[in-house]
């Protein structure tokens, strides 16, 4: 029986969070999405070593101007996805935001940043020093592209092993 740890994903509007989420949970991926209301949950299977674990997947609807993430819904996480778009520098101050905002209601989490969009080099905004930034608040730091797949895996991968080397909460339901 694989256990179940709530994964929620964070990240400012646009930034790629639905579309990272379904190439993970599905292998798919479409340039149209619409906007999440509230939050949508995927599942997926994943092996660490051997152990299994049922990631249940919490696509928080993104932050912007007219409307705040449910920092409510991050109760009972396992751990937290962070998106960040590399073709948008504001994106890092408002994740850093969330995170904090995160971590005040549901304590530490393993905790994992996507910089997304990495198949669009050209218009690449994070420097070395974004990047330096969210290591020292203690963050994981990964390049991924949900267009292209390249890093998806390794990004989940790596949140649930952190996961597992931490004391998270197992999902109950």
């Amino acid at each position: 029986m694989a256990e179940k740890r709530k994964v929620c994903v964070l990240g400012a509007t646009g930034v790629g969070k639905t579309s990272l989420v379904a190439r993970f949970a599905r292998s798919i991926f479409s340039e149209s999405y619409l906007t999440t209301i509230g939050v949508t949950i995927e599942t997926r299977r994943v092996r660490c070593d051997d152990r299994e674990l049922d990631l249940l997947l919490w696509d928080l609807s993104g932050e912007d101007e007219f409307q705040d993430v449910q920092i409510s819904y991050v109760r009972g996480a396992a751990g937290l996805l962070l998106v960040i778009d590399g073709t948008r520098r504001f994106t890092v101050e408002t994740g850093l935001r969330l995170h904090a905002a995160a971590r005040a209601t549901a304590g530490e989490l393993p905790s994992v940043v996507a910089l997304n969009k990495a198949d669009l080099t050209a218009a690449w905004e994070i420097d070395e020093a974004a990047e330096a930034r969210l290591r020292r608040a203690g963050l994981l730091v990964t390049r991924t592209s949900a267009k292209t797949g390249a890093g998806v895996e390794g990004a989940f991968s790596a949140l649930a092993r952190a996961m597992l080397g931490s004391d998270a909460p197992l999902w109950r339901g």
